[in-house]
């Protein structure tokens, strides 16, 4: 009886140490993995306190959706970078984990950032390579039901003097010439940005054998809002942005700016450059806290983030609508552009 008394006790004692082990071992696989603070940036495109604003509430979303994957954020830090250039370098020292940055930078510095995300983004109701088309059909609108991975870069002329002499030329079916252009006051984005500086520089090269700096007169402007505070008050006579920039600033152009016609009034199109593939969502290689497991965790929390009505108002204030998995391969039209702006800086 104590034989069997004493192996009915081990076997009991067995079986609740199995149990328990069995119950911590599962407590442990569910544990979550906790990040200290996880640094994302974005690049000027816009006015740096409206990103900031707007992309306020990014950081309950994001932290909610990296939850459901097994993380545990403690904290979310968004800042704006002084320029496209700041953002890249931030993300090859790896003081930022994550960019939101264009195809260009990406590609600028992508010895040190992993690109993981390519944006979409609405179509335009014009796609056209000739700038009249663009002046006849306005406003540009945004096609809902036409979702694109890439966008164009146009060259607008502004309500100076010498920017409605170049519409009217343009609207008068008269092609350009490089006196035209090269007479006028132009606002560009730091070198690295692909629709304020690079595709701007392609369609030059292509159309006139000339690029950015041979320009007489450039202003490098930190943000789109302050290059279109520039060509409203007739300080610029051109601009060089994406596409639906008129669209993010249409009621700025009256309101703050003191305009008295619309934008769509004063400002044509001059220039319409190659598609460019759109923003992406980049990582820095050299970040502490990002593994190959906690890049899937983003990917997959941004494109949800990206399918919900919270998280597409976020994200359009880079006129994003949604995301999907990037190919690096994807970019190497950026990678060409980039070869042929470092040969034209070299010669």
């Amino acid at each position: 009886m104590k034989k069997t008394a004493t192996l009915l006790s081990l076997i009991l004692m067995f079986s609740v140490l199995t149990g328990c082990s069995g119950k911590n071992a599962e407590q442990s696989t569910g544990d979550s993995k906790t990040i200290e603070t996880l640094s994302i940036q974005f690049v000027p495109s816009r006015n740096p306190d409206d990103i900031v604003t707007q992309t306020e509430p990014l950081k309950e979303i994001l932290t909610k959706k990296l939850a459901d994957e097994g993380y545990t954020v403690q904290n979310i830090d968004i800042s704006v970078g002084t320029n496209y250039e700041a953002t890249g370098e931030a993300l090859s020292a790896g003081s930022v984990d994550i960019g939101f940055i264009p195809g260009g930078t990406y590609v600028l510095y992508d010895d040190a950032a992993e690109v993981i995300l390519t944006a979409t983004r609405d179509g335009l109701s014009v796609d056209s390579d000739e700038p009249i088309e663009w002046n006849k059909n306005k406003p540009t609108t945004l096609d809902e039901n036409n979702q694109v991975t890439f966008y164009r870069a146009l060259i607008l002329a502004g309500p100076s003097e010498k920017g409605q002499e170049l519409s009217a030329k343009i609207n008068n079916g008269e092609k350009l010439t490089w006196d035209d252009l090269n007479s006028a006051k132009w606002s560009v984005m730091s070198s690295s940005s692909p629709a304020g500086y690079i595709y701007p520089t392609l369609w030059l090269q292509d159309n006139y054998e000339k690029s950015i700096t041979d320009l007489t007169t450039t202003v490098q402007s930190d943000s789109y809002g302050s290059a279109m505070a520039r060509l409203a008050s007739g300080q610029v006579d051109v601009l060089v942005g994406f596409a639906d920039v008129r669209n993010d600033y249409a009621e700025n152009w009256q309101s703050d700016w003191n305009r008295a016609s619309t934008i769509w009034d004063e400002t044509n199109v001059i220039g319409v450059t190659d598609k460019i593939y759109n923003d992406t969502i980049s990582v820095s290689k050299n970040s502490k806290i990002m593994t190959d497991e906690f890049k899937e965790a983003l990917i997959k929390a941004f494109i949800e983030i990206g399918n919900t009505e919270e998280g597409k108002e976020i994200i359009s204030i880079y006129s994003h609508t949604g995301y999907e998995k990037a190919d690096s391969k994807n970019y190497d039209s950026e990678r060409e552009a980039q070869e042929l702006l470092k040969s034209l800086k070299s010669n």
